[in-house]
């Protein structure tokens, strides 16, 4: 039987409590554009979301998408009209599948890993372009598309502005330390990662305890995440390269019931390791 104090760190959050804990968790981490605590995180959003913790700081930034590895791309003709949008619309299937195509060079595909370590960065981002300051009143104005994708070889973010117009690259930029928030797959891929790790036996318990059969799985559980970025001497010395390192924390639900405290633990995508924040 598991001693009181480690059982209170796996608690499941339920009864009267889950109202208040559940709606200020929600406003900590959900993105606009997502739907309720019923939803699983990771879809396809634009925004930005920041929350502070006691021993660090876990922050989402920029345009959450459902991520890829893609193929190298190569500058190709516009499409046909019908497979395009206009103005601000939002980008198209078409649209979007182009774009990854085409900001996708060989060399950044031969030389990059995705969150599976394969071949290929992850994309962990898609969207329309802001228009550039002379083109804000043209109706005219081209429409370009952001897409980032996070090398895991070397903890960069690569992102690439493509001109829908012409098929052409027109700006790339690579950053250190800049975390947008998780796609679909690296979301999964955390959760694997944790449910493989002997500290998530408090979480497989409470998940028992609330349902009457063993956690095997992710998909048993919605997952709601955000990106954590080490404070210095709040956490165990293997986070400290969090921030730099693609970090991250889940925050599971029952299907259809109470959340589960898991909040005080870290997946470092980066090295593949798990550890728990320091707590009082």
């Amino acid at each position: 039987m598991r001693d009181t104090v480690r059982r209170h760190l796996g608690k499941v959050v339920a009864g009267t409590g889950i109202a208040v804990a559940g709606t200020a968790l929600m406003m900590a981490i959900t993105l606009p554009g997502t739907a309720g605590a019923d939803d699983t995180a990771g879809g396809p959003a634009s925004g930005r979301a920041t929350g502070q913790q006691a021993q660090g700081e876990s922050r989402a930034e920029g345009t959450q998408d459902e991520g890829a590895a893609v193929g190298p791309g190569v500058v190709e003709e516009a499409p046909a009209d019908e497979e395009t949008g206009t103005g601000r619309d939002p980008l198209t299937d078409d649209e979007r599948a182009r774009v990854e195509r085409l900001a996708l060079s060989k060399q950044l595909f031969r030389s990059s890993e995705d969150v599976d370590g394969d071949r290929g960065p992850q994309r962990v981002g898609l969207d329309l372009a802001e228009p550039e300051a002379g083109e804000l009143d043209d109706p005219d104005a081209p429409r370009r598309a952001e897409v980032s994708f996070y090398d895991y070889k070397d903890d960069t973010l690569v992102t690439r502005t493509v001109n829908l117009e012409t098929g052409k690259v027109e700006a790339t930029a690579t950053q250190r330390g800049v975390q947008p928030p998780l796609s679909r797959a690296e979301q999964d891929e955390a959760a694997a990662l944790l449910l493989a790790d002997p500290l998530a036996a408090g979480l497989k318990a409470d998940y028992e305890d609330a349902t009457g059969k063993e956690l095997t799985s992710a998909d048993q559980l919605q997952l709601h995440s955000m990106i954590y970025k080490s404070a210095p001497g709040a956490q165990p010395a293997v986070l400290d390269q969090c921030g730099e390192h693609r970090c991250a924390r889940l925050y599971p639900k029952v299907r259809n019931g109470p959340w589960i405290d898991a909040g005080h633990l870290v997946i470092d995508l980066s090295t593949r390791k798990v550890a728990a924040l320091d707590r009082d």
